[in-house]
């Protein structure tokens, strides 16, 4: 682990004691020490990575409750052997997904990421991996992220503008575009190549 990985390490450590600190105690003394390491926390990654205090405080202290990652969902659709990819505001390409929202399930979140992001109406029908962000994809993140990827097919729908991306194309293995990779890399989408041409996936997780 790098000097830039660790001091993050010794934040996001930091940020979950005073976490369950916060929601777990009574004392009002100790309420303060917590909110104190916490605001420490959020001044460390301020400082190293440049963010305002008040982003990385929405960002990393905005939650109740012991410390749990967040939960990120993929969609990997194919059409004649190719994968659908939708296209950012900024060029890049990436899976449609997005964080879980906390009153639908992975399979309900799964299938509504894509209708929003590519306009089409799909059925969730398998797990492809389930995987520790911080182990796959850069820059590191303040907090942590479980992936869950989800093999699905496409049941009808079209695009439609929206505030996410600017539109989706297929692509082949061998002709994948620029990709927003703090979502999906490459290797990430080979998996998904791997897991629609194998009869027998089972599913990989960290």
């Amino acid at each position: 682990m790098d000097t830039q990985e660790k001091w993050l390490e010794w934040a996001m450590e930091l940020q979950s004691i005073a976490q369950a600190g916060l929601f777990y105690s009574k004392d009002k003394f100790d309420l303060e020490r917590f909110e104190r390491i916490r605001t420490v926390a959020a001044e460390m990654v301020s400082h190293q990575t440049e963010l305002p205090l008040n982003k990385v405080k929405d960002l990393f202290c905005n939650e109740t409750g012991y410390q749990t990652p967040k939960i990120d969902t993929r969609a990997a659709m194919f059409d004649q052997g190719k994968i659908l990819l939708v296209q950012e505001h900024d060029g890049r390409w990436a899976l449609p997904g997005g964080w879980c929202d906390v009153d639908v399930s992975v399979k309900e979140n799964t299938i509504k990421e894509v209708k929003e992001e590519a306009g089409l109406d799909v059925t969730a029908d398998k797990i492809i991996a389930v995987q520790d962000r911080s182990k796959h994809n850069l820059p590191v993140y303040p907090y942590g992220v479980c992936k869950i990827f989800v093999l699905c097919t496409v049941v009808g729908g079209h695009f439609e503008q929206n505030i996410e991306t600017q539109g989706f194309a297929y692509f082949s293995a061998e002709e994948l575009p620029t990709l927003a990779t703090e979502k999906n890399s490459e290797e990430q989408i080979r998996m998904c190549f791997d897991a629609f041409h194998s009869p027998n996936w089972e599913v990989l997780f960290d």
